[in-house]
């Protein structure tokens, strides 16, 4: 399967090019090799290499500066998977994209008020351009008519990159207090395990005898997302209290204390329930949904220990302080 990858310099991009089968002929360009922003690259890239499959994990993430940078968001997130998928039914070729809870508002519960997880169909309507930009990428791709997987996920992390994970272990490593949103629902999402589970989704694809009546019975909007619930503090508060069992702070853990999403005012709004429900993927590929920690766990045995300080957990602190 010759397999066009995009966006391996950030997370998921490049937790696929890990994981994507050795048989497959897979051509993952560079940034400096295909400019997403540019109409004309992307169409000449497609046309040149002829991919039977584009998966599309490349994003502007940059969810506060795409309030200021709307064009620029617009083009990676909204026009390019638009022109993807016009070239990939051009070709007859399949397009998995990946796309975000941001695309929700935020605020759906049960008639006691308990944050309910969002299914694919229920509305849509984001709080800030970046949800907006990738909901048109999802609109472009469903009109187009190609054969298609859009996957949403949120509240992505890895050992590669920026985000929550790794700023949560430097501030760790250089606090000795921090303050953290308790007030926005969701459930964090490994790369690597996101990685895994599109590849066994592939798998079910590369061994389908009739890949035309897979897509058209299979093709769609799913949400993909480990189990759980859970809130940044308690995300950060997970993180490090693995990583000082771990031995991967090199001092004493920090305190932290949680805090409202109003007192850490920011450019672009954020949904307050960032919860996606599963079934539907479940049901469709019959995939094994971890809870959240367990990713989490696996992550963080990957991380390299710092080598600037010795290591002491709180627990042996503890233990010698007596």
């Amino acid at each position: 399967m010759r397999i066009l990858l995009t966006g391996t310099s950030g997370q998921l991009g490049h937790a696929l090019l890990s994981h994507l089968p050795a048989t497959a002929n897979v051509y993952a360009p560079q940034r400096a090799e295909l400019d997403l922003s540019s109409a004309m690259q992307l169409r000449q890239c497609i046309a040149d290499f002829k991919p039977e499959l584009i998966i599309n994990p490349a994003a502007y993430t940059a969810v506060d500066l795409a309030e200021s940078e709307e064009d620029k968001a617009h083009a990676i997130n909204a026009l390019a998977p638009a022109i993807m998928a016009e070239e990939a039914r051009k070709l007859g070729a399949g397009l998995i994209h990946y796309s975000t809870d941001y695309v929700f508002a935020g605020d759906k519960t049960d008639a006691e008020g308990n944050w309910l997880p969002y299914v694919e169909s229920d509305a849509t309507a984001p709080l800030n351009l970046y949800g907006w930009t990738k909901l048109a990428g999802e609109q472009a791709i469903i009109a187009s008519g190609c054969q298609h997987l859009i996957l949403r996920t949120s509240w992505v992390y890895s050992n590669f990159g920026k985000n929550f994970f790794l700023t949560m272990l430097k501030l760790a490593r250089e606090r000795d207090q921090l303050r953290v949103v308790n007030d926005q629902w969701g459930t964090p999402n490994s790369a690597n395990w996101l990685a895994a589970a599109t590849c066994e989704i592939l798998t079910q694809l590369r061994q389908c005898t009739d890949t035309d009546a897979w897509w058209q019975q299979i093709g769609g909007v799913y949400h993909l997302s480990a189990a759980g619930a859970t809130n940044w503090f308690d995300f950060a508060t997970a993180i490090i209290e693995l990583a000082d069992q771990q031995n991967k702070l090199g001092k004493f853990a920090p305190q932290i204390s949680g805090i409202p999403a109003s007192e850490y005012p920011v450019p672009a709004r954020r949904p307050h329930n960032s919860l996606l429900n599963t079934e539907k993927l479940q049901a469709a590929f019959g995939l094994s949904i971890p809870d959240w920690h367990i990713p989490l766990d696996a992550c963080m045995k990957s991380v390299q220990v710092p080598a600037s300080a010795p290591l002491y957990s709180t627990t042996q602190a503890q233990g010698q302080a007596k």
